[in-house]
């Protein structure tokens, strides 16, 4: 970049041909012309490497905005970490002019997940991708590793480190099979996704930082290369917790948002009014983009078995299409949900050959769908307004949605209140 840029400048300040002095003084000349601008352009290199890192504390959130989205009311935090012992840690790797991506981590409780299985389920809107761990999730319906998200080459690394983290916990040294859950999204355009930089130490890394309490969201881990709906996304989180005439139960959302569609906040088309949406170029008779994935994590205290997990995971992609998804073709779009109730947890080993577990029953689960669905949605707005624009690999930019329009868009169609 600061090549280019000494190009640049050369270009245009160096003065007209017949004003140069004498041959034998323009390396000279041109050389200190090109001193002085790399000492005058190194602190803005710095400037520009910190912005690619600022952290997005001063984007707000649909709800700081003004925007309900849906009728329940959110936790504490409004975050996946109001479920109790849900924890979230990231890694975020930026470096040089390519190098945009990271790992994201939600771990169901503070135990060994290997020892105390929690009850899973998966459910795909739209399968291109690379989901590992998904088959066993489903046939034997427990999860039994943190789930990572990252980028789509370093699937398998990340599901190689979360191997190496449960092996080497000092319970576990006798098993000789681990199912890794790792969910991926292509942030190939921002990210030199060839490279694979997500290493083994990265997860451990986020694993070791997972705590609970407020999700960054926006540009990190995992989020840090993503894009959404014609703007930066990122990571984003909510949660809602039903009535206590209900159960009182709490579900909680994370989302890794990388996909095509036409933005939708709390009923009001942005996207459409801010002229970015999926399939506008073609009505311009241009080339459209609709690859992309999002992966979503739901976790919940409700006493859960796997079947009626997944009647819950299935309830996220209602969220995904509230937000403006169409799950297009090249769109790896799934959801995995678990339960981190204590009374339903599967021992890796047990004496009994009959376990008996409590479940709730099909007709309660309503109030639990509805908290799905709201939380989701929420969730991809809150991750695309808290993303930062973003420049990586070969000048790619992906910019934030511009939040003085969003907030010009919600007055004008009555969804913000001043």
């Amino acid at each position: 970049m600061i090549s280019q840029l000494l190009r640049k400048y050369r270009q245009t300040l160096l003065p007209p041909l017949s004003l140069l002095p004498p041959r034998p003084l323009l390396p000279r000349v041109a050389n200190r012309v090109a001193l002085l601008l790399i000492i005058l352009l190194l602190p803005l290199a710095s400037l520009f490497a910190q912005s690619q890192q600022s952290p997005a504390a001063d984007r707000p959130r649909a709800r700081e905005l003004g925007f309900q989205i849906g009728v329940l009311p959110t936790g504490k935090l409004n975050a996946i970490t109001d479920v109790a012992g849900v924890r979230v840690g990231h890694v975020t790797l930026i470096a040089g002019d390519d190098v945009r991506t990271g790992v994201t981590v939600v771990l169901p409780h503070p135990g060994n997940i290997f020892q105390q299985k929690v009850p899973a389920a998966f459910a795909v809107g739209n399968g291109f991708g690379k989901f590992v761990g998904s088959t066993q999730v489903n046939e034997l319906g427990v999860l039994e590793t943190p789930i990572a998200l990252t980028n789509t080459l370093n699937t398998f690394l990340v599901a190689d480190a979360l191997i190496s983290y449960t092996l080497n916990q000092p319970e576990n040294q006798s098993i000789q099979s681990v199912n890794p859950v790792v969910g991926e999204c292509n942030d190939g355009w921002l990210n030199d996704i060839r490279v694979r930089r997500v290493k083994e130490k990265h997860v451990l890394q986020a694993i070791a930082n997972a705590h609970g309490g407020p999700v960054e969201e926006g540009c990190v881990g995992g989020g840090v290369g993503t894009r959404c709906m014609g703007w930066k996304g990122g990571i984003g989180t909510s949660s809602r917790v039903i009535p206590q005439s209900a159960g009182g139960y709490t579900v909680g959302v994370l989302v890794q948002t990388n996909f095509s569609g036409v933005l939708n906040i709390a009923g009001v088309p942005v996207g459409r009014e801010l002229g970015r949406y999926y399939l506008k170029s073609k009505l311009d008779d241009e080339r459209s983009h609709d690859q992309g994935s999002c992966i979503v994590v739901i976790a919940t205290d409700a006493p859960l078995d796997a079947r009626l997990l997944d009647r819950l995971a299935r309830r996220g992609l209602l969220g995904l299409a509230a937000v403006g998804s169409p799950m297009t073709n090249g769109s790896g779009d799934y959801v995995i949900a678990f339960s981190t109730n204590k009374d339903v947890r599967v021992a890796f080993e047990s004496d009994q050959p009959v376990e008996t577990r409590p479940a709730l029953r099909n007709e309660r689960m309503s109030p639990l769908f509805l908290a799905a669905y709201e939380a989701t949605d929420e969730a991809v707005v809150n991750s695309m307004l808290k993303a930062t624009t973003v420049t990586g690999y070969q000048d790619h930019t992906t910019e934030a949605i511009p939040i003085d329009r969003v907030i010009e868009v919600g007055r004008r169609y009555g969804a913000i209140h001043d």
